[in-house]
C-alpha cells in the first residue's frame, strides 16, 4: 500500500508541473479547443507517466575466471506486517478517507441531478437534446443530453440560454466532468489537482459563450442575461450550468481578441516535461555475457632451403629455421605378447564428465527470468513468505540465503540453504523458493542450460526485541 502512496505522490508532483505550464503559458489564449485538450491529456499523462519505465540495456562481459560469482543474486525483504508503524497507518488512513468522502459527493451529484431529470417534464428535441422542465426555481444547466430549465425559462423560449447549454452538450462536457472528478478522488489532498479542475469548468464555459455568439445573438444583451443569471447556481458538481465560473472573465474573454496561431508553439514546451519524467524512471538493465576463453590461434609459416631465414610476418618478425635432416629410425623392436585379461568388469564411477544439459552455470548469455521480472519474483515473496510465528515469538530476525537451480524446462531444483539464521526462518525460505511458478530458462550458445541463482531473504521485526 506504501507503494501505491508513492505512485500517487509522483502523480501530484506531474499534475503540479503541468498545471503551472497552463498557468503561465495557455490560460490567457482563446484557444479553448486547444487548452480543453491540455488540461485533460496532462490530467491523464500525470497518471500514465510514473508507470512508463523504459529500460536501458548494458552489455557486462563477464571474464571465465569470475565464474564462481553467482550473477543472478536478488534480495527480498520479510517485515512483521502486524507492526507497521503508526504514522503509515495514519497516511494510509487518511488516504482512502478522503477518498471515499471525495467520490462519495461526486456520486450524489450524479444521483441528485438524474432524479432531478426524472421528476422534470421532458420534451424531446429535434436535434436529440431533451428539454427537462423541472419544479420550482432552478437555474438552467446541461447534463448528457439532458437541458434542465424552469417553469419561466421555458416559457420564455430564450434562444441564448438554449445555444448555451447545446454547446455545452455537443461539446460533451459532462463526459470531461466525470472523468476529472474521479481522477480529483485520487488527487484530493492535491491543490493543483482542484485548480486544473475549476480551470476546466471556466473553459467549458468560454467554449459555451462562444457557440452562443457565433449564432448571431447580440453579444451586450448575451451578457446581461448571464449578469441576471449570475445570482443562482445550479448547484451541480457535474453539470454545467449558465451561471457558472466567474462571470468577470467569461465578460473579459468574449471582449479579448483572438489569439496569434504561432502561439500554439508554446506547446512545445511540453516536450521537455515528458522527456524528464520518462529519464527520471528509466532504469538500467545488465545482460551478461560469459567469456568464453578461446585457444590461441597458430600461424604457419612456408620457407624453401635449409639456410635460416628471417620472415616478417604481419607487424612480427619471426626467425625460422632450418629443420634438422632427419634421422634414420632404429629397427622396431619386436611387440611383446600382450597379457590376456579375463573377467573384465566395468565399474561405473561419479567421476565421468558430465554433458551439457546436466552442467549448472553461475553465468550465462541470457539469464533466467522470472514472470514478469525481478518486479514479479519480489511482489511473488512478498505476497508468498509468511513470518513464522516461533519465530516472531522467539525475537528471531536475519537473513537466510538460499541458492536454487533454475532447470532447463523452468522449474526449480535443488534449493538449499548457504547461510542459515534458524531452522524456522530456513524452512520458510525453502518452502517459498520450492512453491516459485516456472521461470524463462537460461541460455548459452542458443540452448537452455542449468542456472543458479542465490536470493537472500531478510526477515526483520520492526517491534523491538527484547535482550533475556
Amino acid at each position: 500500500m506504501m507503494e501505491f502512496l508513492a505512485y500517487d505522490l509522483k502523480v501530484a508532483v506531474l499534475v503540479a508541473v503541468f498545471y503551472m505550464f497552463y498557468r503561465l503559458l495557455l490560460s490567457r489564449e482563446t484557444f479553448h479547443g486547444v487548452n480543453r485538450m491540455v488540461l485533460l491529456l496532462t490530467a491523464v499523462a500525470s497518471f500514465v507517466l510514473p508507470l512508463c519505465v523504459i529500460t536501458i540495456h548494458k552489455t557486462v562481459v563477464i571474464n571465465h575466471a569470475e565464474a564462481d560469482v553467482a550473477i543472478g543474486y536478488l534480495s527480498a525483504e520479510v517485515v512483521d506486517d502486524a507492526a507497521m508503524p503508526f504514522w503509515q497507518m495514519a497516511a494510509i488512513a487518511a488516504f482512502f478517507i478522503g477518498m471515499i468522502v471525495t467520490l462519495g459527493y461526486t456520486i450524489m451529484s450524479v444521483v441528485r441531478v438524474w432524479l432531478l431529470i426524472q421528476r422534470s417534464e421532458q420534451h424531446q428535441q429535434a436535434d436529440g437534446t431533451v428539454v427537462c422542465v423541472a419544479p420550482g426555481d432552478v437555474s438552467p444547466f446541461s447534463w448528457m443530453k439532458y437541458i434542465v430549465l424552469s417553469r419561466s425559462d421555458y416559457e420564455a423560449n430564450d434562444a441564448s440560454i438554449l445555444a448555451h447549454e447545446r454547446g455545452h452538450i455537443r461539446r460533451h462536457h459532462s463526459l470531461d466532468l466525470l472523468l476529472v472528478d474521479s481522477l480529483t478522488a485520487l488527487q484530493w489532498f492535491n491543490p493543483a489537482m482542484w485548480m486544473l479542475r475549476q480551470d476546466l469548468r471556466a473553459i467549458h464555459e468560454y467554449e459555451a459563450d462562444a457557440a452562443v455568439l457565433s449564432q448571431g445573438i447580440n453579444m451586450r444583451q448575451y451578457q446581461y442575461l448571464l449578469i441576471q443569471k449570475a445570482v443562482s447556481q445550479c448547484g451541480y458538481s457535474v453539470a454545467n450550468g449558465i451561471s457558472h465560473s466567474t462571470l468577470k472573465n467569461r465578460i473579459n474573454m468574449m471582449l479579448h481578441k483572438n489569439s496569434s496561431r504561432a502561439n500554439l508553439l508554446k506547446l512545445f514546451a511540453l516536450a521537455p516535461i515528458v522527456g524528464m519524467t520518462l529519464a527520471l524512471n528509466a532504469e538500467t538493465v545488465n545482460d551478461y555475457v560469459y567469456d568464453e576463453p578461446q585457444a590461441p590461434q597458430k600461424q604457419t609459416v612456408v620457407k624453401k632451403g635449409n639456410q635460416n631465414k628471417t620472415v616478417k610476418v604481419g607487424a612480427k618478425t619471426v626467425e625460422v629455421k632450418a629443420a634438422k635432416p632427419a634421422q634414420t629410425k632404429a629397427p622396431a623392436k619386436k611387440a611383446e605378447p600382450k597379457p590376456v585379461v579375463k573377467d573384465v568388469k566395468v565399474v561405473k564411477t561419479d567421476a565421468q564428465p558430465q554433458n551439457e544439459e546436466q552442467m549448472v552455470f553461475d553465468v550465462v548469455e541470457q539469464m533466467p527470468k522470472f514472470p514478469d521480472g525481478d518486479t514479479g519474483l519480489m511482489t511473488f515473496l512478498k505476497n508468498t513468505i509468511k513470518y513464522p510465528a516461533e519465530a516472531e515469538k522467539a525475537g528471531k530476525q536475519g537473513r537466510v540465503v538460499a541458492t536454487f537451480v533454475v532447470n532447463t524446462d523452468g522449474s526449480i531444483s535443488d534449493a538449499k540453504v548457504v547461510r542459515s539464521v534458524s531452522e524456522e526462518l530456513d524452512a520458510e525460505a525453502l518452502r517459498v523458493i520450492n512453491a516459485m511458478p516456472k521461470w524463462t530458462p537460461g541460455k548459452q550458445n542458443g540452448k537452455d542450460v542449468r542456472v543458479k541463482f542465490t536470493l537472500p531473504v531478510t526477515f526483520k521485526l520492526n517491534k523491538p526485541v527484547e535482550k533475556k
